[in-house]
């Protein structure tokens, strides 16, 4: 994204829409919603997480002569919409939710209001973006909390679905929990921690084993973590490490920072028997890294089986959520400004219950319990709504209305969720660093009852709507279910 104009990274019926608006003279102000369904991975929550880039690509938005030929050589677009592309630049407002937020199911992560042709325009490449990094911060943040404090090192490159997916992964995955990153290019561009070992190529290039070990520790002896397993590594791998780091004591280096990696076999009954060799030699210290297709639920079962794993290289199975690899999210119109300003509420129906959407121009409220500080609930209101903390508070679930929950004045917080990232066309947002929103990111998660947290039958945050929006939108599905007149009736 640092080197290629994106503004074309478009579904094609984006731009058919928009030339569809600038024909009928349509500029009127619109409210967009990006939003997920469904919480990734049969968890409990998300991670919001990509904004930073949504930001890089809304300031970067305009068609160049060569995007402009290539539009009007699909025959498609007339000269008078073309020239209105070739001087576009947004100019709308746009609210989000900060990145490393934990997010739930059916809230705006990010809202849009600007003209309906730039709303329409930011549709594909939002959701693009959005959906990615947050897919991948919540797996890294599910495989993080199962390794119990131990170091997660995101190692997934090679097996990412091309370079941004990646690069933009890794990110992702830092933000997550993850204490670092493989990718270099990741490191250069967000500054955050490279780590890495060595490969079994390298050992197999030597003549054996151990010359490989010896010449990898004069090269790197404060950062000397051996790969045991090329050959055998109880009988080979684990004695050759330990005879190299007593030859790197008896020299005079300092041991720090070393230990062995296992990539493949039984990672629980090898970590065991690796942790008794070299405690057994006098490297209580020697740390033991593992790899080899993690994921969450394996980390989980290992450690619950007493492997002695203090680190871990996950790869495939974070980079690509394996288990859950698309996030799900959706771009829907809430709301329509009329020629009074006034904002007019917009629905989607559907059969599917759930993909009925919700109406206005809206922000998020979240509930604290102001003992604990946990999340007790999302509430879903009208942009203007506030709220006093001092005052009952009555909050209900918007499908099962009788489920109804009673907080009283002086038992919760309250924090205002969406802030301002563009407003009039000019970005009002500094994104803090990958490594701050790293931090955020794990204070969030702190606010998450451990029951949310689980990976079997997670607690689900309630995300309820005010009384207010809920019966806006009730009165609209009373309106658009009654039968039409015209059509006759059974």
């Amino acid at each position: 994204m640092s080197t290629m104009n994106i503004s074309l990274m478009t579904d094609l019926y984006e731009l058919t829409m928009m030339q569809g608006y600038f024909k009928n003279h349509m500029t009127e102000r619109v409210v967009f919603d990006a939003f997920y369904r469904t919480n990734p991975c049969n968890g409990g929550y998300a991670i919001s997480c990509g904004l930073e880039q949504v930001i890089d690509y809304v300031k970067r938005l305009s068609f160049s002569m060569e995007d402009i030929e290539y539009l009007r050589s699909l025959n498609l677009f007339d000269e008078d919409f073309l020239e209105y592309l070739s001087n576009f630049h947004f100019t709308g407002d746009i609210y989000a939710i900060p990145e490393g937020s934990v997010v739930f199911p059916r809230e705006p992560l990010v809202k849009v209001v600007a003209p309906i042709m730039q709303a329409q325009l930011l549709e594909t490449t939002i959701l693009n973006i959005i959906n990615h990094q947050s897919l991948i911060a919540t797996k890294a943040s599910r495989v993080v909390y199962a390794a119990k404090g131990s170091g997660v090192m995101e190692f997934g490159l090679r097996r990412a679905q091309g370079p941004d997916a990646g690069t933009y992964g890794a990110r992702a995955a830092v933000i997550g929990g993850c204490v670092g990153t493989s990718n270099v290019l990741t490191g250069q561009l967000f500054h955050v921690p490279v780590l890495g070992t060595h490969a079994h190529s390298w050992i197999m290039s030597f003549p054996d084993e151990l010359s490989a070990f010896r010449e990898y520790a004069k090269l790197y002896p404060y950062a000397c973590t051996l790969l045991v397993d090329t050959y055998d590594v109880l009988r080979s791998g684990v004695p050759h490490a330990i005879q190299v780091f007593k030859e790197m004591r008896e020299s005079g280096i300092e041991l720090k920072n070393y230990g062995i990696r296992i990539d493949s076999g039984d990672l629980a009954y090898l970590t065991k028997k690796s942790r008794a060799m070299l405690d057994e030699a006098g490297f209580t210290d020697a740390r033991i890294a593992a790899s080899s297709d993690l994921d969450e639920y394996l980390i989980q079962s290992l450690l619950s089986q007493g492997a002695p794993i203090d680190s871990w290289g996950v790869g495939t199975r974070l980079i690509t959520s394996a288990d859950n690899p698309a996030f799900g999210g959706v771009y829907k119109l809430a709301a329509v400004e009329d020629e009074n300003g006034n904002f007019i509420p917009k629905i989607k129906l559907s059969e599917n219950t759930e993909k009925i959407t919700n109406p206005c121009n809206k922000t998020v409220y979240r509930i604290y319990d102001k003992a604990s500080h946990k999340i007790r609930a999302d509430l879903i209101c009208l942009a203007d709504e506030k709220f006093d903390p001092n005052e009952d508070l009555l909050i209900f679930d918007p499908l099962e209305t009788w489920k109804k929950t009673k907080l009283w004045g002086g038992t919760y917080e309250m924090r205002e969720l969406l802030v301002p990232v563009f407003q009039n066309g000019e970005c009002v947002y500094t994104s803090p660093t990958v490594m701050e929103i790293r931090d955020i990111c794990t204070r969030e998660k702190e606010t998450l009852w451990d029951e949310t947290r689980r990976f079997y039958n997670p607690h689900q945050v309630y995300v309820d709507l005010s009384s207010r929006l809920y019966n806006i939108k009730k009165n609209l599905l009373d309106e658009m279910s009654q039968p039409a007149m015209d059509i006759p009736q059974k």
